[in-house]
């Protein structure tokens, strides 16, 4: 039998008391969704999943579904501690949306932590909250990323003031990591 492996540099965050929203629509990104959310609830956050509906199920792009809590229209960005915006397909209809838009130029306004990934940059695009900002995305965003004025940087993680981003899939462990330690730096 193997030993298992050596877990000293994992990072006992807390996050208890934290609420996080996290947006859900069709066709998005499953593992960009799921993975930050088990973590976030792991560290003792609660995770509030808003989709275009209440109560209704999405399915990932990979199939996987996934049932939001509450509509994003009924969401106030002064009752979460940080926003996750998972890829996929689901960020290009959801950038449409002005309460996506309202939402995103809140926390960006107040400074609290938003974490992109993928695809998931096309939404703070929308908003207006990256011009300036230092990022990374998915390849296929990086042209618009640099011409809503990002400072794109490709890299596993990029982390600018309150923005977390991330590239993919891949990089998940690192964009977890860092978004776990810059809510719990902000309490």
């Amino acid at each position: 039998m193997k030993p298992l492996p050596n877990t000293d540099h994992v990072s006992p965050i807390t996050l208890a008391g934290c609420r996080v929203l996290a947006f859900v629509g069709e066709i998005y990104e499953d593992l960009e969704l799921w993975y930050p959310r088990f973590r976030l609830i792991e560290a003792g956050a609660e995770v509030v999943v808003a989709g275009p509906a209440a109560a209704k199920t999405y399915q990932g792009k990979l199939g996987y579904p996934c049932e939001s809590d509450a509509a994003i229209s009924e969401m106030k960005s002064d009752e979460f501690d940080a926003l996750l915006v998972p890829g996929g397909f689901m960020p290009d209809k959801l950038r449409r949306d002005p309460d996506v838009l309202r939402l995103v130029q809140e926390f960006d306004a107040a400074k609290k932590p938003i974490a992109a990934i993928c695809h998931g940059g096309w939404i703070p695009i929308s908003a207006g909250v990256y011009r300036g900002v230092r990022v990374t995305g998915s390849p296929g965003i990086k042209d618009d990323l640099v011409n809503a004025g990002a400072i794109f940087e490709d890299a596993a993680v990029v982390v600018d003031g309150h923005h977390v981003s991330s590239r993919r899939p891949d990089d998940l462990p690192d964009f977890c990591r860092q978004f776990l330690a810059l809510i719990a730096a902000g309490r």
